[in-house]
């Protein structure tokens, strides 16, 4: 089976992203792809809550949705867009940023709100508060497909082994972290908490991601970090896609799930204690 993780490098224009992520899968999918991933904020990287209110739609009216379910039953693939910067009911005016998976036939086969919010002050001219902006979901998500069985997450997450835990002993052999990080936790943190999350639960972690400088119109402009990761259930890196856009591919097969999980079986040994 070929995975492709698609590396961008979006702005807060989402007309001006879409057709972009619309050829990256068209190479993918030229390339023997069966299953497609872009990385988190695929429509829209904007720190102004400004412009996303000015440029954001609801789920039923995006048109980056739309044009990708469509682009995904051209190609006959499964995608997974990593996540969609929406527009939601919230009485505050907070946004969803949503994972999708589109099936082959463009229907959507599931849907994951980002749970944990990064809120954090990195040093003194780096911080964030994602959840000024972004109400977080309340539901883990575990998708099943011909593929094998997704366990959706987002960024952030990976930060939280719990729920990569949980996850994996519901079944989850697969799970897509698809990110916008921090070039400074990137280089510190982004290998090996990806490759920490594949140990543990013996499960292919495939994680695109954007890089870069992302053009702003408004507000304060971005950097993220890139290098796009595959890692195999034994914990070893199958493929990195550097700090420039672009499609890395990684073939996996998820029987070696079962392999990794045999050899070493600690999703079954979760033992009661007290304290501390």
């Amino acid at each position: 089976m070929r995975a492709a993780l698609i590396q961008l490098t979006a702005s807060d224009d989402p007309g001006a992203n879409l057709p972009v992520t619309r050829a990256r899968i068209a190479e993918a999918a030229a390339e023997g792809a069966d299953f497609i991933l872009t990385p988190e904020v695929t429509n829209c990287v904007s720190a102004s809550r400004t412009r996303q209110n000015d440029v954001l739609r609801r789920e039923a009216d995006d048109p980056t949705l739309a044009e990708l379910r469509d682009a995904t039953a051209k190609h006959g693939v499964w995608l997974l867009i990593g996540s969609l910067a929406l527009k939601t009911d919230d009485p505050d005016g907070r946004f969803a940023n949503r994972s999708f998976l589109i099936a082959p036939d463009g229907a959507v086969a599931a849907r994951y709100d980002k749970i944990h919010m990064f809120d954090v002050d990195i040093d003194a001219g780096e911080s964030y508060r994602e959840s000024a902006g972004y109400r977080p979901g309340t539901r883990a998500v575990l998708a099943d497909t011909p593929l094998g069985k997704i366990g959706l997450t987002i960024c952030y997450d990976m930060r939280f082994p719990r729920l990569y835990r949980t996850l994996a002993q519901g079944g989850a052999q697969i799970f897509s972290v698809p990110s916008a990080f921090s070039p400074v936790t990137g280089a510190a943190h982004w290998e090996s908490l990806l490759r920490a999350r594949a140990i543990e639960t013996g499960a292919y972690v495939l994680a695109p991601a954007q890089c870069g400088t992302h053009q702003a119109s408004r507000g304060k402009v971005r950097r993220t970090y890139g290098h796009s990761l595959a890692v195999g259930p034994w914990g070893e890196v199958l493929a990195d896609g550097g700090d420039l856009p672009g499609v890395t591919l990684v073939d996996f097969d998820p029987a070696e799930v079962e392999v990794a999980r045999r050899r070493v079986p600690s999703l079954t040994h979760d033992r009661s204690f007290e304290g501390p």
